[in-house]
Order: structure tokens, then C-alpha cells, then sequence
């Protein structure tokens, strides 16, 4: 997951959320402000399991 978090002269404050970078960043260029692109990484997502042997 990617959030955009968005701060307008330093009185407005907005976040946007999407599933993929390719649509965050395409969103984030149309869009005016301080920006600030981040990645959610969830612990318990499957895809960081350690695999053992």
C-alpha cells in the first residue's frame, strides 16, 4: 500500500491512499503542495514470511 500525505499552506492537511507505487506517483505529480510519498509495510503480510529449512 502507498500514502500520499499532503500539506497546504501549512493549513491543510490531506491524505490519499492507493494499492500500487505506479498510481501513487502518477497522482502525486498532478497534484500542488509539500508531498510526501511513503510505503505501508504491514508485519504480517505473507510475502515477509522467513522461510526455514
Amino acid at each position: 500500500m502507498w500514502n500520499i500525505t499532503v500539506f497546504n499552506n501549512g493549513k491543510d492537511l490531506r491524505m490519499y491512499e492507493f494499492n500500487t507505487e505506479k498510481e501513487a506517483k502518477k497522482f502525486l505529480e498532478s497534484i500542488q503542495g509539500n508531498k510526501i510519498l511513503t510505503q505501508i509495510v504491514y508485519f504480517n503480510d505473507p510475502c515477509f514470511d522467513l522461510v526455514t529449512n
